[in-house]
């Protein structure tokens, strides 16, 4: 957006706020995504039998994420309070993600990495080109080094469950990550329609910076989907008959060499 003719137009205190606000947003989004995975987390940990170890791991994630949304809500609170976060439709609809923690664990992991991964993906990118505030680098920080456990845990749980799943199970999810990839990156990446308003973004603003049509924006989603994609060709969960579903969603392209890759490296 920063890139925008209709930005660059502004006052430097109008940009200042356009950009307030603009953090503001993504971090309340961040934190409704982090409670999204506690009310999931604790459906998945009351099904797990005693002395499974999974049960201790996952417990001090869940730990970590409180935290996380403590420290994502202060920012918040302190930056730009009015901010709305994530799309009201998908806020509505968190309890009945949250269930599939004990309905349908993997796909409830492969969620997990829909929300973890492209905001991953993106702070790394920051942090690389050297960061933007002391205050928001900090929280990066933080926030890379513990979420780098977690999304360790969950490519962890999925290959080493990978192996005695179903191929129902494996063709479902297969087509259904991508879609799931797309909705994650949409709601961390572009502002809900409140936050738009707030932003006083115009409407052909929206519609040339978050498009499909933007091949800035379609990279972006590509490459903050690399990690997962190699993930699901390792479960077997990315074939002939699963890809059409990568392709339609944009979610397709380079497998990354080693996780965490970043995206110059991708030649």
């Amino acid at each position: 957006m920063s890139h925008t003719d209709w930005y660059r137009a502004l006052s430097p205190q109008e940009q200042r706020r356009v950009a307030r606000i603009r953090l503001a947003s993504i971090t309340k989004t961040g934190s409704q995504f982090e409670q999204l995975l506690l009310l999931g987390g604790t459906q998945f940990l009351m099904g797990l039998a005693n002395e499974n170890p999974e049960f201790r791991y996952f417990m001090h994630e869940l730990t970590e994420e409180t935290h996380h949304i403590q420290m994502f809500q202060e920012f918040t609170n302190r930056v730009a309070p009015e901010v709305h976060g994530a799309p009201t439709w998908l806020v509505k609809a968190f309890p009945l993600v949250g269930s599939l923690g004990s309905l349908w664990p993997s796909f409830f992991f492969q969620i997990i990495l829909a929300g973890e991964e492209p905001i991953d993906h993106i702070q790394k990118s920051i942090m690389r080109g050297g960061g933007i505030h002391p205050l928001t680098d900090r929280i990066m920080q933080i926030h890379l080094a513990e979420e780098a456990r977690h999304i360790g845990f969950a490519h962890a749980w999925l290959r080493h469950h990978a192996p005695r799943m179903s191929r129902f199970n494996r063709l479902a999810l297969g087509l259904t990550t991508p879609v799931v990839m797309r909705i994650g990156f949409w709601s961390i990446v572009v502002p809900s329609r409140q936050d738009a308003t707030l932003l006083g973004i115009p409407r052909n603003v929206l519609r040339e910076t978050y498009s499909m049509r933007n091949p800035d924006f379609r990279r972006l989603l590509a490459e903050s989907c690399a990690d997962v994609r190699s993930l699901a060709d390792a479960n077997g969960m990315r074939t002939r008959l699963t890809l059409w579903s990568w392709r339609l969603t944009g979610t397709d392209g380079r497998l990354s060499r080693y996780r965490n890759e970043p995206s110059r490296a991708a030649a």
